[in-house]
């Protein structure tokens, strides 16, 4: 048994992860390209390596003939007199196996064999590192900061480095090297250097894999996460649903005092995320993704996916939010084009009245009472109105204090 070889075997498929097969075809082929640049040419040379002993024996398959003199290639052929010094049985015509001893090479074919070997062994660990990682594609991992490169960021995965490109990170956060984050893989491509790997801080989707490694009833598929839009840095809106009437999806999310969802606020940095339920109702949708404001009437077109909504005049600042992000996120989380007006604007302005969606509507001012408290139109075609008493998830960012004035530069039309 070659004791050597089989440890040097077990080490390199288990420290590389390559396979002892794929290991054993490199030698063979390393011993065929020795013999190809000792003799000129390989055609007629096999190798047998024995995988449970790591025994191996080269030969060469020549045809015998009568005397040396009638020996054209050496390669190939040999005379009988020589052939009888192996066999004894021997006959002219015969073809008979003749053994290579590897330690006759020479220096060079020695060198191109080894050579071989280690382009065999590189090609191999490239491969296994590029499939262990292409596995990881559209997920989240643990990197470390190894170094700023200009503006983009190294980050080591283990046995593999990703760019975090300019593109992909948070302008508001900053890393010290050796610091351990985690990052949405994007792509990895295979190229002759190993995988390429590009990773994000920004995308939607690392919200919603912490939000899955986090949260046990995400994982086990109990709650869904429908919709999600993000502004990086900034806020997240998370619209989630259940799948079990007695299990509060919200309230899975948030976890106990909130353990949950800070886990997750930490990782990215103080971020805030907002999380609402999700509803078939495009009306009731819409009420909830404008979370914290109070909603008094919500008139969805499905065909269109446009809503307009009536909130209080002290109520406009906060639906839309700073810089009108409130708005632009209920807006991606929903799909919907959403129109924001407050009760006074909302008067006067077509499309805004419940008059405009009533076919029979009554001039009586008790009638039009009557549909502004039940806040939706009669076929229930649109979106419910806002109800008094209803229960509605409280915005995480929001502590029910802050001053909120309205944007100067904001303009109705959303």
């Amino acid at each position: 048994m070659n004791k050597e070889l089989m440890e040097a075997l077990d080490i390199l498929e288990k420290e590389k992860e390559i396979s002892k097969d794929t290991l054993f075809d490199a030698i063979e082929n390393s011993l065929m390209t020795a013999c190809k640049n000792h003799f000129g040419k390989a055609d007629n040379v096999k190798v047998e390596i024995n995988r449970e002993t790591c025994d191996f024996l080269v030969y060469a398959e020549r045809e015998v003939v009568a005397t040396r003199e009638e020996v054209e290639d050496k390669a190939t052929q040999i005379a009988l007199e020589d052939a009888l010094e192996i066999s004894s049985q021997a006959q002219v015509g015969d073809v008979i196996h003749v053994e290579i001893k590897s330690r006759d090479f020479g220096r060079i074919a020695t060198q191109n064999a080894k050579n071989v070997i280690l382009q065999k062994i590189r090609e191999e660990e490239r491969s296994v590192i590029y499939n262990q990682y292409f596995e990881k594609e559209k997920d989240i991992m643990t990197g470390v900061v190894q170094r700023y490169l200009g503006k983009n960021i190294s980050i080591n995965l283990g046995k593999a480095d990703a760019m975090l490109n300019e593109s992909e990170q948070v302008k508001t956060e900053n890393f010290r090297p050796t610091e351990r984050i985690k990052v949405y893989i994007l792509e990895v491509k295979n190229t002759p250097k190993g995988p390429r790997i590009s990773v994000s801080r920004t995308h939607p989707e690392l919200v919603k894999r912490l939000f899955e490694s986090e949260v046990t009833e995400i994982r086990d598929g109990v709650v869904e996460i429908k919709s999600i839009a993000r502004e990086a840095g900034s806020r997240t809106k998370i619209a989630v649903w259940s799948n079990n009437p007695n299990v509060d999806a919200v309230g899975a999310c948030v976890g106990v005092n909130g353990s949950r969802v800070n886990a997750i606020v930490d990782e990215l940095r103080g971020e805030k995320i907002d999380i609402v339920n999700w509803d078939e109702n495009p009306g009731n949708l819409i009420q909830n993704a404008l979370s914290p404001a109070k909603i008094e009437a919500v008139f969805a077109d499905p065909d269109e996916r446009t809503a307009k909504v009536v909130v209080p005049d002290y109520q406009l600042s906060l639906a839309i939010g700073k810089e009108g992000q409130n708005a632009r996120l209920a807006a991606r989380l929903t799909g919907y084009k959403i129109d924001i007006k407050s009760e006074t604007q909302a008067k006067d302005a077509p499309g805004f009245r419940y008059e405009d969606y009533i076919d029979d509507y009554d001039e009586d001012y008790d009638e039009y009472e009557e549909y502004e408290e039940e806040g939706y139109e009669e076929d229930g075609s649109y979106g419910e109105g806002y109800e008094e008493g209803a229960d509605y998830q409280e915005d995480p960012g929001y502590d029910g204090t802050s001053d909120y004035q309205e944007d100067p530069g904001y303009q109705d039309e959303n």
